[in-house]
């Protein structure tokens, strides 16, 4: 839910959109759930920064965005002297917003290092995705750049040698752009892209160095200071044993351009700000992290938190778009009346919420487990946030482009990036196939991760008492047949219901912290007739023939769709 209401809009047949409002301010979900998860003297502390970016994010970043959308990278291969350079000429907008991102804010850096916001320690990894989620509202595609730079330094600071650290981790972690090493992640081939196993990139060990030849076929921020990448060194087995994880600079030590070339950026559909380009590998000079058979393993710690780090973007993504909605469809007069009075129109209001408190409710769960340290929880949530929220936010988008109707369709309102930037959550980190199978064979069918994610939720149900016994019994009985489902095709092998099993876990999943999550002090209890929704909508049979016969959802839809909070005595007769 959120604060937006028609004051803010103008007379005009044309509704205004959400450019120039506080993101934070209106978000009241988001406030609700920093106050749930962060401890207390870090939500105080971190409070200002999250209102100072929700300013930054509905007005100057927003412009920004949108210029940069509109003036792509431009490569060139050589300087005006005939050197071979190849530099990414970027607008001075995406320039911008890299100081927001890096400098202002430290995205890149908050998690692993003290003095990022005035903050004593690292931020919590539930901070630094609310950050996220905040800044994707504006922008995405820059948003991979501090992601894979980021999840490079953890990788790095885990398993690289403490003299690799000493040589890389100050660059990364540095908040002055003259300076500072920003990351990327080099490992999709032609050859082998799920298939990480037949990638064909060799390395080859001349003393103290390695070096790699090969091509990458999809790489974003493609002139990175420093990217990860996967290679096999020479003699190693075939498959994904013989694979090894390596550091790969921009430039050597002495300062010279390393043996690699970016050959074209790609024309994307989306992301059009942050250059994606193919890279050559002519002998580059790397640097090995760990031992050389355990790349895969190694790199697929920066795969699951670039995944979690999608689930947050979907979520902020679909926050933009509900908004975009609401402002649309409370802004625009027809037939003598307010779009959002219509029946029908609120009822597609609904499908576009509904997911997006769903995502934001998850992101939060992964996030806080990864926090806690709850390697099971966090090793089937991420899958499932990244698998559910980004097949959400598409569906979320085009809803948003109708709300505004032909409008939305054009590329002066939001809504036509937002659509075009929620298709890379489908490939990035694992198709929806990879993802749903991860979860369903690994963390289901070989780590039973299930059982403590079910364990997890069992207790958040058991403290919200306040909850009336039958909604909560549903809940827990709609979790039990989920998992159930999830065991069963992991056991039996039937890949072609792995993606039915994992929306099913999700939603139960959701469905449990949306309930948990209103009974909360001070929380708007609303989010238990969200829950409500998905208990109907998304985890009961339903006859699709039948006539629509529940007022009930008359009644939570008002409620859901007026900007005031309400109280659980308020909502609990709606949860019968």
């Amino acid at each position: 839910m959120n604060d937006l209401s028609p004051a803010g809009t103008r007379s005009d047949p044309i509704p205004a959109d959400c450019a120039g409002l506080d993101f934070y301010a209106i978000d009241r979900s988001l406030r609700d759930l920093l106050a749930i998860y962060l401890p207390p003297a870090t939500h105080a502390a971190l409070t200002p920064h999250y209102a100072s970016l929700g300013r930054i994010a509905g007005g100057r970043l927003d412009e920004l965005a949108r210029l940069a959308d509109r003036h792509f990278p431009i490569l060139h291969h050589r300087d005006r002297y005939g050197h071979d350079e190849d530099w990414i000429e970027y607008h001075p907008a995406y320039r911008e917003m890299e100081q927001i991102a890096f400098g202002d804010f430290q995205f890149h850096a908050m998690a692993h290092r003290p003095g990022v916001l005035g903050q004593d320690a690292p931020l919590p990894a539930v901070a630094k995705y609310a950050f996220q989620y905040l800044f994707t509202q504006a922008e995405f595609g820059l948003m991979c750049p501090v992601s894979m730079t980021d999840t490079s330094i953890h990788l790095i600071r885990t398993f690289a040698s403490p003299e690799l650290q000493a040589y890389l981790l100050p660059k990364m972690l540095s908040a002055d752009p003259a300076s500072m090493w920003k990351g990327a992640q080099f490992m999709t081939e032609r050859a082998g892209g799920s298939d990480v196993g037949a990638i064909e990139t060799r390395a080859t060990q001349d003393g103290d160095r390695w070096l790699l030849t090969g091509d990458k076929w999809f790489n974003s921020h493609a002139d990175a200071d420093i990217a990860l990448t996967l290679a096999r060194p020479e003699g190693a087995p075939a498959g994904t044993r013989g694979i090894a994880l390596f550091a790969l600079p921009r430039r050597r030590r002495d300062g010279t351009r390393n043996a690699y070339r970016v050959i074209r950026l790609k024309d994307k559909l989306g992301t059009k700000s942050m250059a994606s380009g193919e890279i050559r590998l002519e002998g580059a000079e790397a640097y090995l992290i760990g031992p050389a058979g355990a790349g895969l393993k190694q790199m697929m710690e920066q795969v699951n938190r670039s995944r979690l780090s999608h689930g947050a973007r979907a979520a902020g993504m679909m926050r933009r778009c509900v908004n975009e909605a609401l402002a649309a469809a409370r802004g625009r007069i027809a037939f003598g009346r307010a779009v959002i009075d219509f029946p029908l129109m609120r009822r597609q209001l609904l499908k576009l919420i509904v997911p997006a408190e769903q995502a934001l409710s998850v992101t939060f769960a992964t996030a806080d487990a990864l926090d806690r340290g709850a390697a099971q929880e966090l090793r089937i949530l991420t899958g499932l946030l990244k698998l559910r929220a980004c097949r959400d936010n598409i569906a979320v988008a085009t809803g948003a482009m109708e709300a505004r109707g032909g409008s939305g369709y054009i590329e002066d309102y939001v809504t036509a990036r937002l659509i075009r930037d929620a298709q890379v959550g489908l490939l990035w980190e694992g198709t929806s196939n990879i993802n749903a199978l991860d979860v369903i064979g690994r963390a289901v069918g070989k780590l039973d991760a299930q059982a403590a994610l079910g364990a997890a939720l069992r207790r958040r149900l058991d403290v919200s008492d306040a909850l009336p016994e039958r909604f909560r019994a549903r809940l827990a009985t709609a979790w039990d047949r989920a998992a159930a489902l999830a065991v069963r095709t992991a056991k039996t092998g039937a890949e072609e219901s792995a993606r039915t099993a994992a929306t099913a876990l999700y939603n139960a999943t959701s469905a449990i912290l949306l309930a948990w999550e209103a009974t909360r002090p001070g929380a708007d209890a609303r989010r238990a007739l969200l829950a409500r929704f998905v208990l109907e909508h998304r985890l009961s049979p339903r006859d699709p023939l039948a006539p629509e016969d529940a007022p009930w959802e008359g009644k939570a839809t008002a409620m859901l769709l007026d900007p005031g909070a309400r109280t659980l005595p308020e909502i609990i007769p709606l949860l019968a």
